[in-house]
């Protein structure tokens, strides 16, 4: 299972990327072996206020239909609408083109947001159960 020592998790299996003042987010390669095979992606829409631990959208897989949850609160800025025709890339590249959205953090959040989130080896500790 890979977890990329430069990014921030969540207890719910979502990833945070903090770069140049946004958060990419995603979930993580642990959440996606447990889904299976990902069939749709629901995404936030452009504009969405969202709250640290609310809903910003959902994957179906061939197993179950889950909620994403904000890592951190803000508004989103950007969606990989990509998403909607290659669902698949959650599981083939979850860091990476499988991205989801980007958060724009309000108010103090920015960098300080992180220190709500799990570093990598929390994360694995989380997992290794």
């Amino acid at each position: 299972m890979q977890v990329p020592d430069e990014l921030r998790y969540t207890a719910d299996h979502e990833w945070a990327r903090f770069e140049g003042g946004r958060i990419r987010v995603g979930i993580t390669d642990y959440a996606q072996d447990a889904l299976g095979d990902v069939v749709f992606v629901q995404l936030p829409e452009l504009g969405d206020e969202l709250a640290p631990g609310g809903v910003l959208g959902e994957v179906e897989s061939t197993k179950s239909v889950s909620e994403l949850y904000a890592p951190v609160g803000g508004t989103v800025v950007a969606v990989n609408s990509d998403l909607a025709n290659s669902p698949e890339w959650l599981n083939t590249d979850p860091y990476g083109a499988g991205w989801v959205c980007e958060i724009q953090p309000s108010g103090e959040a920015g960098e300080a947001g992180a220190d709500d989130l799990l570093d990598a080896a929390a994360y694995r500790e989380l997992t290794a159960g």
